[in-house]
């Protein structure tokens, strides 16, 4: 696959492309129970931001090496260098857990997710997990508090009740358990079938039109930042439509669907500047 520009070159993370439009990235300290230190951090912000700028690229999977999918920040590491640089990027843990961004993220989870690992996964747009995984905040049996996103956030996904018990008690909640409480979208049977649901995913949303997709999720995320539906349908259609209707792939979706055949989406030319988005979006 031919890029605009290369892709990152992280060194605490594999960047791969095994289908058509879809990036993954994938971990690998499992040594270190694919904790992410400072220059991780950094590393995997700039991959989203490419990811964004990559018209080729159209979704993104997450997923780590071995027994961990995240179990957190890696403070044990004094890196040279890292103090010329903020702990973590304006995107939060990961690059995720404040990222508004422009493509949507799914997250494999193939293990254990804790801490910052769970609060990346609160902010992606998808999460499958095998059965083996287990999903937690135990900041609080450390003194510490989860401050990169997922507070505000979570209270929404799973509600008022279920999340003070999982944030105040800092226990661990199975697979089954975030599945039923909609942290989750799927469980699988097996860590090695988490990454091939991911990318089955991953691959049904890149096969839809590119520009629709990004569309369809900025006006999702709309109500995720708290608008109502009235304000929020109003902000999409004034902002966004118009982009919609001057690009080629509406053309060329409507187009198929009269003749009968298969799209053939071009790459996507619509940009998301957040800069005028005032208070919808966390840039």
């Amino acid at each position: 696959m031919s890029f605009k520009t290369p892709p990152p070159t992280p060194q605490y993370a594999k960047l791969t492309f095994p289908t058509a439009h879809v990036l993954l990235v994938t971990l690998t300290r499992p040594g270190d129970l694919n904790c992410i230190n400072t220059t991780g951090h950094h590393e995997l912000h700039t991959i989203w931001e490419w990811m964004d700028d990559e018209p080729r690229v159209r979704v993104g999977v997450l997923t780590g090496e071995g027994r961990a999918f995240c179990a957190g920040a890696d403070l044990k590491v004094n890196e040279v260098g890292a103090k010329q640089q903020p702990l973590l990027p304006p995107t939060g843990f990961g690059g995720l857990s404040r990222r508004s961004g422009k493509k949507p993220v799914v997250c494999a989870v193939n293990g254990l997710c804790l801490g910052g690992g769970c609060e990346m996964i609160v902010n992606v747009d998808l999460v499958v997990a095998c059965e083996q995984a287990f999903f937690g905040f135990p900041e609080v049996r450390r003194g510490v508090v989860a401050i990169a996103g997922a507070l505000p956030r979570v209270i929404r996904t799973i509600g008022r009740q279920r999340a003070m018990e999982m944030v105040l008690t800092g226990r661990r909640v199975s697979a089954a358990e975030a599945e039923k409480w909609g942290m989750v979208n799927e469980v699988v049977a097996t860590p090695e079938a988490v990454v091939t649901r991911a990318l089955d995913i991953a691959g049904q949303i890149a096969a839809n039109s590119p520009d629709a997709v990004i569309i369809s999720r900025e006006g999702l995320k709309l109500g995720w930042e708290g608008l109502g539906a009235d304000e929020g349908s109003r902000y999409l259609i004034e902002t966004w439509l118009k982009r919609l209707n001057e690009g080629d792939n509406i053309k060329e979706g409507l187009g198929a669907f009269v003749e009968k055949r298969k799209p053939m989406w071009v790459d996507t030319t619509i940009t998301v500047n957040y800069e005028n988005m005032g208070h919808f979006h966390n840039h």
